[in-house]
């Protein structure tokens, strides 16, 4: 007979070995690059959403378009009151008395009244730029903070002749920090003391304004430049930002402080009005958000985005009876918020029509009460009910807000035309031209309520071309990102099928089988022809350097999974020859793993999700091992019990309340269970149903570790206790406790080195090893989920010896090698099943509860930074995050620990188990690819972006963690590898 190669099947020893040497070199070499490459694929990759979600809307070159009609006003106040809500506006005090008399009486007599709807993010930067420049929050600006300007863009302030501004050093400069013709100041940072009252800084702004009037009067210079047309007037209100924060919007402080801005409001109009005499001064008072009852702001519920506005003065329509039929025709940029809400009872306004608006409305609100051109970068409409113009200016007005939106739109085309190798078109607006002509023909007959119509049906199409611009490279991006995952998972899963499961020896020839086969050149060749003509299309559409990395690592990819098409035909005959059979257990084993993956997407926002899972399995594995494992061998009940009570901890808030006793009695309760381990590894030498976890020949090197492991656990118990109490009365934490306290968390990590090998007994001592640390940063129940964690995982390893006592593997393992035709897997290592999907499957749900089983990881703020205090006191920033950091990966290295030992116990090799494992991530990291927000609050865009983030990071962090958990599981020995290998012997 001759020799069959690679396979070992009829090998001389001699020969056997040389090939198993050659195969692991080869493996050894072909993992590093694969981990390499996924290394760098997901770092390209994570950055793709920036080009996706966070692209600038900003666009310059556009030239402004002036309105051809006599403005109605001279200049413009603008009066912004930072965090007031609507309702503690309107509505009146617990005496019945209104909180701000004189503005209710410019409602009732001079001018119109509406609530302003803001967009999320909710915060002072994106407000006012909606209000001063008339777009939405700039997406970019999440990689940057609110308080930086990513981009230039244009307000009205530098449309003005000269703009005054007084107010906070966080929002003035924004707009008038590089603007020549504009005069302003502003208070320092030290005046924003929330533990006064604030509504001083309103007084400031106020004191301002009137200082530069008052001066005026005596410098020619300054009166020359105050009475000239065209003028702003801005002045900045923080005080309710400030005392709703500190003192929350329910406050007397906070209320009070809305009579403050009621009386600046009354002194500006009063100032102005005595200085020039003339009528001609248009006023505009609002908020750029409100305020949540808990004295926070930033997201999307009504009480942060409804925010007051009223109008008055020169060019602004004087009070309406409210109207039953009257509608607003503008839609609003969230849903939740409709024209139609009716006024409440309590403000004492339904008989005034109601006119609210889209923030970015405002802007040109104000340029067109000053006849200016709208900010360039504006996408805000026009609100009519508060303009008093005739009929053919209120037309031009309209028609200058639509050509300024147009302006926008065709710049837009006009770049991306001038740099696209097919450009597409947006369709609606394909004959723009001949609509405006009509308008214009429509105008000069008179005709000005249809050209009304047709003024604002172009601009809604404008504003729906901008979003078309915005998105269009959206397909083309992420139909690259989503084949270059899909490439990436498919060269895992051919990796995997020709290096750790027996397929290779079964459907191809020996010859080739071999690891050392040779890659197609055509292959290759056809990959760089296809990469190289994406490159060309790219460099001549000016794309980014970033779009060349993304079409690259696809194009790469999925080269390298067609060089496999011997391997792939080969698969393909071999799997039409199988039996239905195998197809609807394939197909039930990938289906039951993207639901399990699926859920734990949806858990990242849902913690109950894993209450849920744990009961479910807690109910049902006891009932699939009842007929092989009887109820008296007590794991079934084991199983039932641990993940009911593990369960119990996605209930609990994630903000972890103080109970230092709870954490003392963890300590006892982690004892306990390292006790009754102890107990059973001690005593279960003959029960068959434990025999693959005890292995006696293993000894400790010393036999007290058991006892001084269980001593250091009492001591960190106890020590939680004192180092608490004496924080708490002294305000300071004792020298002794603390180097106690240090001592004994770096030592108890050093003993589980030292126990016995066999399963049990390290990883009995490895739980023990931890817990002093873990228990000494843990601050309340998050110290008894150590010890449910701990138990729910010895049940995942009573369950895999349970499956593996049912099997009873008897063959040995050169009868392994010949069934499975793989020769370069790690001795006593057997292939890959497709049953064994399971352990990466239930790995993930484990190491996904240990992210949020206490908290939400994706959130670092979550967690309380109280919980190192009895290691340091001293505030030190770096220190005091790894401290907290490495609490946190605690529970992750117990779930890598018993996942090497499964993968010891069950003999599957680890690394492939790995690669599994990404796989399984990839999935999740797709969906979470789709779930990434560019709208919202700061805390929904930033929760987005981060869980994006840490299932993309997962490739590095589990390797990172498989490295440091090695040295604990690297020498771990289990009775079921030396049963194999005494068989073989």
């Amino acid at each position: 007979m001759e020799d069959e190669g690679i396979l070992g099947l009829g090998l001389k020893p001699r020969t056997q070995s040389a090939a198993r040497i050659r195969g692991r070199r080869w493996l050894k070499g072909r993992e590093i690059w694969l981990v390499a490459l996924g290394i760098v694929l997901h770092a390209v990759y994570m950055l793709s959403i920036f080009d996706i979600y966070f692209k600038s809307p900003i666009v310059h070159g556009m030239d402004p378009v002036s309105p051809r009609f006599t403005p109605p006003a001279k200049r413009l106040v603008l009066l912004v009151a930072d965090g007031l809500r609507a309702d503690k506006f309107f509505e009146p005090d617990s005496d019945g008395n209104y909180r701000a008399p004189f503005l209710r009486s410019v409602i009732k007599g001079q001018g119109r009244w509406g609530v302003s709807h803001a967009r999320p993010p909710t915060e002072s930067r994106p407000g006012h730029v909606a209000i001063i420049a008339g777009f939405y929050e700039d997406p970019s600006a999440v990689t940057k903070g609110w308080k930086a300007n990513p981009v230039e863009f244009d307000s009205v302030f530098n449309k003005s002749r000269h703009t005054f501004s007084y107010g906070s050093p966080d929002i003035v400069p924004i707009f008038c920090g590089a603007l020549p013709h504009s005069s302003w100041n502003t208070y320092p940072h030290e005046y924003e003391d929330f533990a006064t009252d604030a509504s001083f800084l309103d007084e400031w702004s106020f004191d301002q304004f009137k200082s530069i009037v008052n001066r005026s009067k005596e410098e020619p210079v300054l009166k020359q430049l105050i009475q000239q047309d065209q003028i702003v007037i801005f002045l900045h209100l923080l005080g309710c930002d400030s005392n709703g924060h500190a003192h929350r919007p329910y406050s007397d402080i906070y209320l009070n402080n809305v009579k403050v801005v009621d009386r600046i409001a009354e002194g500006v109009y009063n100032l102005l009005e005595d200085y020039f005499k003339d009528n001609q001064t248009a006023y505009i008072f609002t908020a750029d958000h409100g305020m949540s009852d808990k004295g926070s702001h930033g997201d999307g519920h009504w009480s942060n985005t409804d925010t007051p506005l009223v109008a008055w003065g020169a060019g602004v329509k004087h009070p309406m009876p409210a109207s039953n039929n009257h509608q607003n025709h503008e839609r609003f940029v969230d849903e939740h918020d409709m024209h139609d809400t009716p006024t409440p009872t309590d403000w004492g306004l339904s008989n005034i029509e109601r006119v609210d608006v889209n923030q970015a409305d405002i802007a040109p609100l104000m340029s067109t009460l000053l006849g200016l051109p709208c900010p360039v970068n504006s996408v805000g409409s026009l609100p009519l009910d508060y303009i008093d113009l005739n009929k053919g200016n209120e037309v031009e007005a309209v028609l200058a807000n639509t050509k300024q939106i147009l302006s926008q739109f065709l710049r837009k085309s006009q770049l991306k035309q001038s740099n696209s190798f097919k450009f597409k078109p947006f369709e609606p607006l394909a004959h723009y031209t001949s609509i405006l002509e009509q308008i214009e023909s429509l105008i000069s007959s008179g005709d000005h309520e249809h050209a009304m119509k047709l003024s604002q049906n172009l601009r809604s199409l404008a504003i729906d071309g901008l979003h078309y611009f915005q998105t269009y490279d959206w397909f083309m991006l992420m139909t690259v990102i989503i084949l270059g995952y899909i490439g990436w998972m498919l060269c895992l899963i051919l990796h995997m099928l020709q290096s750790y499961t027996s397929l290779p020896g079964k459907i191809l020839r020996k010859e080739e089988a071999v690891f050392t086969r040779d890659r197609p050149t055509k292959v290759y060749l056809c990959g760089s022809l296809i990469m190289a003509s994406i490159f060309v299309v790219l460099y001549l559409e000016h794309s980014p350097p970033l779009y060349h990395a993304y079409s690259a690592m696809t194009v790469f990819l999925w080269t390298n999974i067609f060089s496999e098409y011997r391997f792939l035909r080969a698969l393909w005959r071999f799997l039409q020859a199988k039996e239905s059979f195998h197809f609807i257990e394939l197909s039930a084993t990938c289906a039951v793993s993207v639901i399990v993956l699926e859920l734990l997407v949806r858990s990242f926002t849902q913690r109950i999700i894993y209450t849920w899972c744990f009961l479910i399995v807690g109910a049902i594995t006891p009932l699939y091992l009842f007929k092989s494992i009887p109820w008296k061998s007590g794991i079934p009940i084991f199983l039932w019990l641990s993940c009911w009570f593990l369960s119990v901890f996605t209930l609990m808030p994630a903000e972890i309340p103080d109970n230092t006793v709870l954490v003392t009695i963890s300590g006892v309760i982690i004892v306990v269970i390292g006790g009754v381990s102890r107990y059973l590894d001690l005593h279960n030498k003959d029960n068959k149903y434990w025999l693959y976890l005890i292995n006696h020949d293993s000894k400790p090197r010393f036999p007290m570790l058991f006892h001084l492991q269980a001593l250091l656990v009492v001591l960190s118990s106890v020590l939680v206790y004192l180092s608490t109490s004496h924080r708490t009365e002294k305000r300071e934490l004792l020298a002794l406790h603390q180097t106690m306290n240090w001592s004994i968390a770096g030592l108890s990590m050093v003993l589980p080195l030292f126990s016995a090998t066999d399963l049990l007994s390290r990883l009995t001592s490895i739980f023990l090893g931890f817990a002093p640390p873990f228990l000494l940063l843990s601050i309340g129940y998050e110290a008894v989920f150590y010890g449910a964690l701990g138990l729910a995982l010895f049940g995942w390893i009573l369950f895999e010896n349970a499956l593996l006592y049912v099997k009873k593997p008897k063959k040995s393992l050169s009868s392994f090698e010949t069934e499975n035709g793989n020769i370069i897997l790690e001795e006593g290592d057997r292939c890959l099943q497709l049953s064994d999907m399971r352990i990466p499957v239930v790995f993930m749900v484990f190491f996904n509860i240990a992210f949020f089983g206490t908290g939400n990881f994706a959130s670092i703020a979550s967690f309380e930074i109280s919980s190192v205090y009895r290691f340091i006191t001293i505030f030190s920033p770096f220190l005091m995050a790894a401290l907290l950091i490495f609490k946190l990966f605690i529970p992750f290295m117990l779930v890598i620990c018993a996942f090497s030992a499964i993968t010891k116990l069950v003999r599957v090799p680890r690394l492939g188990c790995y690669f599994l494992v990404i796989l399984c991530s990839d999935v999740m990291t797709i969906h979470f690819f789709f779930l990434v927000k560019n709208t919202g609050s700061w805390m929904e865009i930033g929760n987005s972006i981060s869980h994006f983030g840490i299932v993309s990071a997962q490739v590095v962090f589990v390797l990172l963690l498989f490295a440091l958990t090695n040295v604990y599981t690297k020498d771990i020995q289990t009775h079921s590898a030396k049963r194999v290998s005494r068989k073989t012997m």
